[in-house]
């Protein structure tokens, strides 16, 4: 692991840079008024004590008001301005460039299982390049946890039965404390592992090491057949159901008149919930898998989806 210094954590993550940028000018800020504040308290001590010659005549109230105004007015604005700030550098957080590379990480009692597309499996355990955008899709088994590398200054929640994410860009290369930030049972505390951070090259070559698997969406491809989900979805199927090839990533209509993204959020839920969001034109008659699917068994099945590409003439669906 890097040493950790005393005092302060180097960041090693582009949105680390940002939060630090951030909590120094809060710290500055909020050390000039009080330095204000406490000087002003001070001077008036001194200059208005009992008994000394300073003139106490009432200010007009002209003064006052004007005083008064720019003084609220000076700190509003000033709180507005951090406010803006402070949210723009938060909410970036969660919307991950097009082109980041993607893992898969479930969460359970104690440890974190990471998978990424092609294949590579870690627990308590990730492998990244630098300078390369990550997204982390996540969700629980059980209770709550959170995923917590300090020197990247990212820290998400990961809650069961639903699916958040996050997405960092590490630009040191090193290997980095990973920690669960929240209470999650009897061996919280132990909790925890490491994220690697390599450069490009290295990181090929861990590749070419680890064990040849089948990636996500090719193990969603034959979960997807075991189900008998190829028996409603599939282009020729005599049931209708929706055609999933080419569905990724559109907006479709729903039943109630309203549109929605096919995104992962909304294919989790068309998995374990059908009848919450039905699409428009079709009858609500596919049964829910709750209880029936792992949550990294519903990642393979949202990654052989979002893997499926356009049907082709005969209608048949193919695979990117």
């Amino acid at each position: 692991m890097n040493a950790n210094p005393i005092f302060w954590l180097p960041s090693a993550s582009v949105q680390g840079h940002a939060v630090d940028t951030l909590f120094f000018a809060l710290l500055l800020v909020s050390g000039l008024v009080i330095l204000l504040v406490f000087g002003l308290i001070v001077s008036f001590a001194v200059r208005y004590r009992h008994g000394s010659p300073a003139p106490r005549g009432e200010m007009p109230a002209l003064i006052r008001r004007e005083f008064e105004i720019g003084w609220t007015a000076a700190t509003f604005f000033l709180f507005l301005f951090l406010f803006w700030w402070a949210a723009a550098s938060q909410l970036s957080g969660y919307d991950p460039p097009q082109e980041a590379m993607e893992v898969h990480v479930t969460a359970k009692q104690w440890m974190f299982k990471t998978q990424q597309p092609s294949g590579p499996r870690e627990i308590n355990s990730l492998h990244i390049p630098v300078d390369t955008p990550v997204r982390l899709a996540m969700t629980s088994e059980d209770v709550i946890h959170s995923f917590w590398v300090p020197a990247f200054r990212f820290k998400r929640d990961i809650l069961p039965g639903r699916l958040t994410q996050g997405w960092f860009q590490a630009d040191r290369v090193g290997t980095y404390h990973l920690f669960c930030a929240e209470l999650c049972g009897t061996d919280h505390s132990v909790m925890g592992g490491s994220v690697t951070v390599l450069s490009k090259s290295d990181y090929a070559a861990w590749l070419r090491a680890q064990p040849q698997g089948d990636d996500l969406g090719e193990a969603g491809g034959r979960l997807f057949v075991r189900l008998g989900c190829a028996g409603c979805h599939a282009g020729r199927s005599p049931v209708h159901a929706p055609d999933l090839a080419g569905l990724w990533n559109r907006t479709i209509p729903l039943a109630d008149g309203s549109q929605v993204l096919v995104d992962e959020r909304y294919l989790r839920d068309s998995i374990l919930q059908p009848r919450r969001e039905i699409a428009a034109g079709y009858e609500p008659i596919m049964p829910s898998f709750a209880g029936s699917v792992s949550e990294d068994e519903l990642a393979q099945l949202v990654a052989y989806i979002r893997a499926l590409g356009a049907a082709d003439p005969a209608g048949e669906t193919t695979t990117r």
